[in-house]
Order: C-alpha cells, then structure tokens, then sequence
C-alpha cells in the first residue's frame, strides 16, 4: 500500500515538473514574441530588415542561449511540430493573404499566377528532382531511394509567401505583389500536393499512366479545393444576411466568421483536398460578400483581428524556425561529416536559383505573348525581381522535410539528418540573405514614384490603414481599369478575344449584380445597425 501511495506521489511529481517547464516555455515564448513585435516597430524604417528577418535572428539567438545554459544539451523550448504548423499557424495567414488581396489585381493577372504557381512549381520540382539524383549520388549521402528525390523536389520548389508578403509591398509595386504573393499560395498549394501524391504512388511500378493519374488527381484536387473554399464563402455571406445575427451582438457575427473560415480549412484536410487553396479562395469570396454583409463596428472588428491573428501566426513561425534549427540532436549525426551536409546545402541552393530562373522567364515571355498593351506585359526588370523574390523558402519546406525524412521530429539515419541539417541551412540562408537584398534590389530596379493623391486615399489620417484598404477595394471592382481609364466593351468577337481579361471581368460584373448580390449581400448591402430606426421599423412592421 506504502509503495502504491509513494508511486503515486512521484507520477504527480513528474506531472507538475512537466507542467511547470510547458509553463516556463510559454512564458519565455511569449516573451520573444513580444521583443519581435518591438524590434520589428523599430527597424521599420530600415532598408534591409523585415519582420520575418527579424523573428527568425531572435529565434537563433535565443537556441544558441538555451545551448550555453543547458551545457550544450538542448536548444529546445518546443519541438518543430508539422501538426501546429499545418492546423494553426498557416490557416489565418493563408486566410487573411486572401482576405486582403486586391480582388481585380489578382483575376486580372490570373492566369499568369496559375501559369507560374502550377506549371513553374512543376518545372522546378522536375528540375530540383533531376539535379539532387545526379549530383547526390557523387557526394555519398546515403541510400536515398526515388521516393526521396521526388519528394526533395517538391519541398525546394515550395516558395515562402510569408516572407514575400513582407517584402513587397501591395500599393507601391501592385502587379508584382499580386503575381509573387499569388503565385506563392498556388505554388505552396501545389507542392503540398505534389508531396501528399509522391507519398500515395506506388513508385517501384512506373509506366505512362501514372502521369495521366497523376495530372488528374492534380485537377482534381485544384478544382474541388477551390469550390470548397468559395461555398464555405458564400454560405457564411448567406447566413448572416439572412439572419442579420448584427442586431442582436457584433460578437457574434465576427466570431462566426472566424470559425467558418477555420472550418473551411479543417473541411478540406478531412476531405484530403488543399487545405491552403480553400481558405484562400474562402478568404477572396468572404471579403466580397460576408464582409460587406456585417455592420460597421464588425467590418473594423474583422478587418483587424484576421490581420492580427496572421501577424502573431507570421513572427510565431519563423521564432521557432530559428530556435529548432539549433537543435544539437540533429547537428550530431553531421558533425563527422560537415563538408558533406554544406555541399548538399550549396547544391540544394544552385538548383533552387536554376529551377526558378528555368520557369520565369519563359513563362512570363508566354504570358506577355497573350497580352496586346505594354503596360500589362511584365518587364524584364520586374522578372528578375519575381525571380528574386520567389528565392525564399520557409515553413512549408521545413514542414514537408521533417514529414519526409523524421518520424515525430527525430531521426536516426545519417542520410536523413543530413536531409533535415541542409533543409534548415537553406531555409536560413535564403531567408536572411535573399529576403535582406530583396528591398534594396526593388529599389535598384525600380525606382519609386510617389503616387498621386486621388480622391479616394484622403481620408482621416487617425485611420487606421487596415481599415481604409477595404473600402478603396470596392472602387477597384468598378468597370474601370485599374489604370484609371474606362474599359471599351467589345463590339465583336475579335474585341472580346484582344481584350479577355476585362471582357470576363465586365461579364462578371452583369451576373454578380443580377444572381449573386440579391442572395449572399455584398458591396451596397446595408445591414440592420443595433437599435437603429431601421430595425424599430422591422419590428413594428412584423
């Protein structure tokens, strides 16, 4: 009885020990979270420094601390999860990019961003993949089988949207930002899904129907996660118009949009669709319809929460990148063997630069093929700077290594951890030293002009600038072009074919404003404010 009592004792013991350091991580944690935030406000001026530079050098810092004070023994406050990571941090980024873009930038320049996040993905795995299978098997790394190589390929060609959103900026250098940030959610869509379908084949029997079954399943997965995303949209918009949930408490109304958004997610990883395409997709149709749908108080509410929730989510992952990437059980299988894991580095780099360049500017000389005016046609100066800025690798790359080449974060294979070491390497290294000269080669290409005050952009200048972007979108859906002048509507087919773009854009418009608008709300919806005359009147009137 003795000894159960005193076995009992020692397991609460333990429990509380475990409890208290969860505790001390947090604390910590939240801690560094905060040091970013303030860093971050104080070099924002500074011509090199972003956020994501900034979160990821405090992450290092803090590892290379923890390692002096553990006696060499661990730099781990939490462990690289890829579950936290693909269930709760991504989703309100991927969520609030889509909630943010400037909707006619965006599907003005839509079949660029597909020609460059699918095709250009595609290229640059086929080219990562073919590249490591011949110069991996000369430097001795280890019995890496085809599976391997397939799967490297499409966790190099993922790009980090994160970081670009920081870097480029939506206002001063709109086409790019619109082509880099939606090639980057496309691209990181389509390599999650090229990696879940290298896992599913079977690739010891390859034969030609493979690549037909393959492309399918790419359709497939593309399309079907799309429509999710734009239903879940259009049921939330249709919900709280018809409900008006606004007259009763504002809280509810954001908080439904919040959980409709995340639902979308989780409904397209139970449904093993993409996750990222849907609630970015959820994103652009909520925006449109449920936002407009809320009351006034809600529209501020929304607008700044889903930005604060994707900022917190932004510096939260490249904090814990920095910290795992010093973690001293993974360094320990390389250590015998260093030159090995920084060649593998430099190679994974030099086929990342070469994959990139091998789409870019082919694409993008397509792409100009189908365009008649020279001011839509992408300059050269502005491919390199796509080409430069789609360079960073992130999150998603580590998620998708530590899936590939761990099991639950460790790993005892010398190949695997060399894998693992380089993945971190090059996430460092092309995040710091890409991401650094990112805004001065902007600047070097591109020289800023000051755009001229319109009528729209002066407003209050106590309001916050997250609240004025929205209201200018609904101007940016008009029928006129984004460069100011009115759009010619076609007299005859060989019109409709010169300018497609703006055809299917007016098109839109006419079948948005008869069928959609009447049902799910949207821009001139006016919703019933809280004890205002409106809804006294309802009242009476029922």
């Amino acid at each position: 009885m003795a000894s159960e009592i005193s076995s009992v004792v020692s397991k609460l013991q333990m429990v509380s020990t475990s409890d208290h350091s969860s505790i001390v991580s947090m604390n910590l944690f939240v801690a560094l979270l905060c040091a970013c935030i303030i860093i971050g406000h104080l070099l924002e001026e500074n011509r090199w420094m972003n956020e994501s530079i900034t979160a990821l050098l405090i992450g290092l810092t803090t590892g290379v601390v923890i390692l002096l004070f553990s006696g060499g023994k661990s730099s781990h406050i939490l462990v690289f999860s890829e579950d936290l990571f693909f269930i709760y941090l991504l989703p309100p980024i991927i969520f609030n990019a889509g909630f943010q873009v400037k909707k006619k930038q965006f599907f003005v320049n839509f079949m660029t961003i597909m020609l460059f996040g699918a095709i250009g993905t595609l290229i640059s795995c086929a080219i990562i993949t073919f590249g490591a299978t011949q110069i991996f098997k000369k430097l001795d790394i280890g019995p890496l089988e085809l599976g391997d190589y397939l799967a490297i390929g499409a966790i190099f060609a993922a790009t980090d949207s994160v970081c670009t959103l920081q870097v480029l900026n939506q206002d001063e250098t709109p086409l790019l930002y619109s082509l880099v940030f939606g090639e980057g959610v496309v691209n990181d869509a389509t390599s999650v899904v090229l990696f879940n379908a290298i896992q599913s084949f079977d690739l010891n029997q390859i034969d030609p129907s493979i690549a037909l079954h393959f492309l399918g399943n790419f359709l497939y997965l593309f399309i079907s996660s799309t429509m999710l995303g734009v239903l879940t949209g259009l049921l939330s918009a249709y919900i709280i118009k018809k409900l008006y949930i606004g007259r009763h408490s504002t809280d509810r109304e954001v908080a439904l949009m919040m959980l409709m958004a995340y639902l979308s997610y989780m409904l397209a990883e139970l449904c093993y669709l993409s996750g990222i395409l849907t609630v970015f997709f959820c994103g652009i149709v909520m925006s449109h319809y449920t936002w407009h749908n809320v009351t006034e108080g809600s529209r501020i509410t929304t607008k700044h929460s889903f930005a604060t929730l994707s900022f917190v989510a932004e510096i939260f992952i490249f904090l814990y990148v920095g910290m795992d990437a010093l973690d001293i059980e993974k360094w320990k299988f390389v250590s015998d063997s260093p030159g090995t894991s920084v060649a593998a580095s430099s190679v994974l780099l030099g086929l990342i630069l070469l994959g990139r360049a091998a789409f870019v500017f082919p694409l993008s000389f397509i792409s100009n093929l189908a365009k008649k005016s020279t001011s839509e046609k992408i300059s050269f100066r502005q491919q390199v700077i796509i080409w430069w800025a789609g360079l960073m690798r992130g999150a998603v790359s580590m998620a998708l290594a530590y899936n590939q080449f761990t099991m639950s974060g460790h790993t005892s294979l010398r190949c695997n951890a060399i894998m693992i070491t380089s993945t971190i390497t090059v996430v460092l290294f092309s995040t710091v030293v890409f991401g650094l000269m990112t805004k001065p080669l902007i600047r070097l290409l591109l020289p800023h002009n000051p755009l001229p005050k319109s009528i729209g952009t002066t407003t209050d200048p106590s309001t916050p600038k997250s609240v004025i972007v929205p209201l200018l979108e609904s101007a940016q859906d008009s029928e006129v072009d984004i460069g100011g002048n009115e759009v010619h509507r076609p007299s005859s087919i060989r019109a409709l074919l010169a300018t497609p773009t703006h055809t299917v854009h007016r098109l839109w418009r006419k079948f948005d404003d008869a069928f959609m608008r009447p049902v799910f709300g949207g821009r001139g919806f006016v919703p019933v404010e809280p004890g205002s005359p409106t809804e006294r009147n309802g009242h009476q009137w029922h």
